[in-house]
């Protein structure tokens, strides 16, 4: 196996796993879609030059990574749905009966979190 194809493997693995994990985020609540999606389109072009173009070029995907990466900017609909998963999450743990230092810690964390995601500008028309 050629040396170039051993650097780019781990790239292209940390990729793909991320994209099959922001595709599982799609369903399931306490999995988050958004970082997992940013972290494969930024490993895809260390790993698959094809794969970030795909990513680069797909209908849904493509706009979103590319405001990201320019501007630093979300679609106001992937802030309402952060900010909706994140509470999601939080009542799921609540109604699980989760630790109350875990409740705390996971309820100021996604805080943090959310409150970094809302103050993000906004990606228009996307």
């Amino acid at each position: 196996m050629k040396l170039i194809h051993l650097r780019r493997t781990p790239w292209l693995c940390l990729a793909w796993s991320c994209l099959g994990l922001g595709a599982l985020g799609a369903a399931l609540p306490l999995v988050p879609t958004t970082p997992f999606l940013l972290l494969a389109a930024w490993a895809a072009p260390k790993g698959s030059p094809r794969l970030a173009q795909w990513l680069q070029t797909h209908p849904q995907l493509g706009p979103t990574l590319e405001a990201w990466q320019t501007r630093r900017a979300i679609p106001p609909r992937a802030k309402k749905w952060a900010v909706a998963m994140l509470a999601t999450s939080w009542l799921v743990l609540f109604v699980l009966d989760t630790h109350t230092g875990v409740l705390a810690f996971l309820a100021v964390l996604f805080m943090l979190v959310g409150t970094y995601v809302t103050t993000r500008p906004d990606a228009d028309g996307v």
